[in-house]
């Protein structure tokens, strides 16, 4: 069983004295920031002048400066912009003020793991990664409690860089809920995959192609939305709870029957074969190498593929009934 490590692993005293600086008051930068001031640390924000998270930061009490301001500041350097945007920020902004022995901190690999972003061998590179969107970080926060996170070290040059990874963490709360050892490439590779194959690509493509198979047969489209789309919140906080062989547990014995008889059926090993090419686009870089690109020509593909998800009939017929039917925001 790996080791989970929890408050009492984590030293918080290894961050007093330092300036933490967070770039980028987005969802994440927001939330990591005003848990961290919370626990008693010095923070600073950076993010672009003038802007909505400028002034949100500005609002929320915090010193903003640009980021090249606040690399040249701070003792620990959490980069937290959008992957894509994050080698330019770096380059121009970051690097010139990354001494010896400061930290530099992210929460995803992305960039790392990719070469994107090489930095120098005389400071600590760490990742903290909560597994949860940063709003809710915040929320646990203040309700004392935290979630799950993972942490790794991709360079180690004062001797303390996980220590210093955990005492973070638990800045955040993360070490409330249990954090993991991982690596950069194990991050980013599942964190990828999940998106693509799991939680994200998969779950939509697999709920998309169930509601066509239903429509096609004849059955009412608000019908299949209600049964499929609205349900999936239900099945997920069960499998969260207790598991998925506790879900099925709970659910009717019909149910519990069509599920074990079924999902072989359906994601058999042709989807599997599926998943294992795009893996592999993932651990290659070649998906990596899409994306970048996607950004420095405007993001052509993105929006076009964006604006499908928009015109997809079930997202016409569950918008009608998201207006229509406001339990359906409570369920």
């Amino acid at each position: 069983m790996i080791k989970i490590y929890y408050d009492r692993d984590a030293d918080l005293g290894l961050l007093k004295g330092k300036t933490i600086g967070v770039i980028g008051y987005g969802s994440q930068g927001h939330a990591q920031a005003l848990n961290a001031r919370d626990s008693g640390c010095e923070v600073i924000v950076a993010d672009v002048p003038g802007s909505a998270a400028w002034k949100a930061a500005e609002k929320d009490g915090f010193q903003v400066f640009t980021a090249a301001e606040a690399a040249q500041k701070a003792d620990i350097i959490i980069l937290l912009a959008p992957d894509d945007l994050q080698p330019k920020i770096y380059k121009e902004s970051i690097e010139p003020g990354l001494s010896k022995g400061k930290v530099l901190q992210f929460a995803h690999g992305f960039n790392v793991y990719y070469h994107q972003i090489t930095p120098p061998k005389d400071v600590d590179v760490i990742l903290v990664a909560p597994k949860i969107h940063g709003v809710l970080l915040r929320k646990l926060y203040l309700e004392k409690q935290g979630p799950p996170a993972s942490i790794a070290v991709h360079q180690d040059a004062s001797g303390k860089a996980k220590q210093i990874a955990l005492a973070f963490s638990k800045a955040i709360g993360c070490t409330r809920g249990g954090v993991i050892d991982t690596t950069f490439k194990e991050e980013t590779v599942t964190d990828i995959f999940n998106e693509q194959c799991g939680i994200g690509g998969g779950v939509v493509g697999l709920l998309k192609a169930a509601w066509e198979v239903l429509v096609e047969a004849g059955y009412g489209e608000e019908t299949a939305y209600l049964e499929l789309f609205n349900e999936l919140k239900g099945v997920a906080d069960l499998i969260k709870l207790y598991g998925v062989p506790g879900m099925i547990r709970r659910c009717s014995l019909t149910a519990q029957y069509g599920i074990m008889l079924c999902q072989n059926r359906v994601i058999d090993e042709a989807v599997k074969a599926n998943m294992r090419r795009v893996l592999r686009d993932i651990e290659d870089g070649a998906f990596a190498h899409r994306w970048m690109a996607e950004g420095k020509i405007g993001y052509p593909n993105y929006l076009t593929l964006l604006s499908l998800e928009d015109e997809h009939k079930s997202e016409q017929v569950g918008k009608q009934l998201r207006d229509s039917m406001p339990g359906m925001a409570k369920a």
